[in-house]
Formats: C-alpha cells, sequence, structure tokens
C-alpha cells in the first residue's frame, strides 16, 4: 500500500503595504496591492472606454473608490494609476477625485497620487512593471512625503503640552496597550510606526506580529518606515516603535472628517 507523501507548500511572505497600483487599459482595470515583498491581485473591472454619458462615468468611478476604501483603512497612503502610453485615463480618473473626494487629496490623511506608462494585467507584467526604476522611485517620493507628515504629527505632539494625547515608546507599554485590553477605553491608539529594521530585528517577533494585526483590525494607522530615510533616522532616535494615543473623544471628533 503506498503511503501519500504531503508536501507542504512554503508560504510566501508579503511584507507590509506599500501602495496600491490601479491599472488602466483598453479592456480592463486591474487593482493590485502592492506589498514589501509581493503583488497581490485585488480586484478588476472590465473596461470599454469612458463614455460621454457623465451619470455612467461617475458611477464607473465610484465603483473604482469603493474598491478601493478598505485598503484605505488599512493604512495605504500611496496610490500609483498605470496607463498606456499617450492617454489620458489617469488624469480623468484623478480629475474626478480632486471633485468628488477632496478628502483623498487634502489633509493629515490625504493619498500621495502617481502615474506611470505600463500594463498590469497579468502578474508578469506587474512584476515587471514595479521592478522598474522608475516605480521603485515613486514609491520612494511618496513613502518620503507620508512619512514625513506622520513623523511632522508626531514631533508637534511631542512638542505640545495638551494632555488628551499621549506617546508611548516601550514595547512593553505597546504590548499592554493591544495585547491586554483590546476592548474600547480612555485610550485609543491613533498612529502606530516602526522601522522595517525593528520590524526586522524584534525580539518579540510573534508579539509584534499580533499588535499589527490587532492595529489593522482596529484601524490604526500603521507604518513601516524604512530605515535609512529621514522620519526613519527620526523614529529610530525615539527607539524605532512609537505609539501615539488619544481619548476617545478626541478620536471620535476627528473621524468624523474621515470619509473612508
Amino acid at each position: 500500500m503506498r503511503e501519500k507523501i504531503l508536501v507542504k507548500k512554503k508560504r510566501v511572505k508579503r511584507g507590509y503595504p506599500v501602495a496600491l497600483l490601479i491599472g488602466i487599459e483598453n479592456r480592463q482595470i486591474s487593482i493590485w496591492k502592492i506589498f514589501s515583498q509581493i503583488a497581490k491581485f485585488h480586484k478588476g473591472f472590465p473596461f470599454e472606454g469612458f463614455r460621454k454619458d457623465n451619470k455612467s462615468n461617475y458611477n464607473f468611478f465610484e465603483t473604482i473608490i469603493d474598491s478601493i476604501r478598505p485598503s484605505l483603512r488599512e493604512g495605504i497612503k500611496s496610490i500609483i494609476i498605470s496607463t498606456p502610453s499617450k492617454t489620458k485615463y489617469a488624469d480623468i480618473l484623478l480629475s474626478h477625485i480632486k471633485q468628488h473626494h477632496s478628502w483623498l487629496t487634502q489633509g493629515n490623511n490625504k493619498v500621495s497620487f502617481s502615474q506611470i506608462v505600463g500594463s498590469t494585467n497579468t502578474k508578469e507584467k506587474v512584476r515587471s512593471l514595479i521592478r522598474n526604476n522608475l516605480f521603485q522611485n515613486l514609491i520612494s517620493e511618496t513613502a518620503i512625503k507620508e512619512t514625513d507628515n506622520l513623523i511632522s504629527i508626531l514631533d508637534r505632539n511631542l512638542a505640545s503640552p495638551n494632555l488628551k494625547n499621549k506617546i508611548l515608546f516601550s514595547f512593553e507599554e505597546i504590548s499592554k496597550l493591544f495585547l491586554n485590553n483590546q476592548k474600547q477605553t480612555k485610550s485609543h491608539p491613533e498612529i502606530l510606526l516602526l522601522t522595517d529594521n525593528y520590524l526586522k530585528n524584534s525580539k518579540h517577533k510573534n508579539q509584534l506580529n499580533s499588535i499589527l494585526q490587532i492595529a489593522k483590525n482596529r484601524k490604526v494607522k500603521t507604518r513601516v518606515v524604512l530605515n535609512h530615510l529621514p522620519a526613519g533616522k527620526r523614529l529610530t532616535q525615539l527607539g524605532g516603535l512609537v505609539c501615539l494615543i488619544q481619548k476617545n473623544k478626541t478620536c471620535k471628533k476627528e473621524q468624523k472628517n474621515i470619509s473612508y
């Protein structure tokens, strides 16, 4: 009797979320989640070009916006729009966003938009695109803008005498906040920042991964900051791991301005 040999599939590491890639081509729109180690297909829509009927275009654009909302809630703040050369697809989409979704382009929760020429209708083409130096430069530029914005928020709170805000620097305090007390309390974590080196070299990797998962579930703005960036160097000065918490009243007031 033959024994079946079960081969355990090797789990592919995704890494941390970096950006959304929206590919607009002649026959389809493809949305990909770009992680630090892989790209993962998210959603796709048939596309036959924009119409003269404004209502139809509006509804189509809103379908795209609705499909990316969950990723925005997870903390992704960089969107790269890929189109064939000599088309205005990206400009038309961005015009709709500026006109109807100003929350995506203004304030502390704004998203960075970039454009690139390329195709996204297969994994191979996406893999080739994200290896492109121009794509990598776009990721770096938007990461710098985003993390600088978050660090400035953090520094303002460090310099502020406002007791409504509190900043935690130690792993013990942060783990207690997330792991030992997941119910709503007087304090609510708003921003969680850590460097990629801290994530890679942490002695508490299992606990840290649990914290990141809980933060994602609770819609806490979570960022892994590249260590070599100015924001990463500033974060390293603070220990590599920082959490900004606020009282519930403050959080609820701010959340009214976020249209996710």
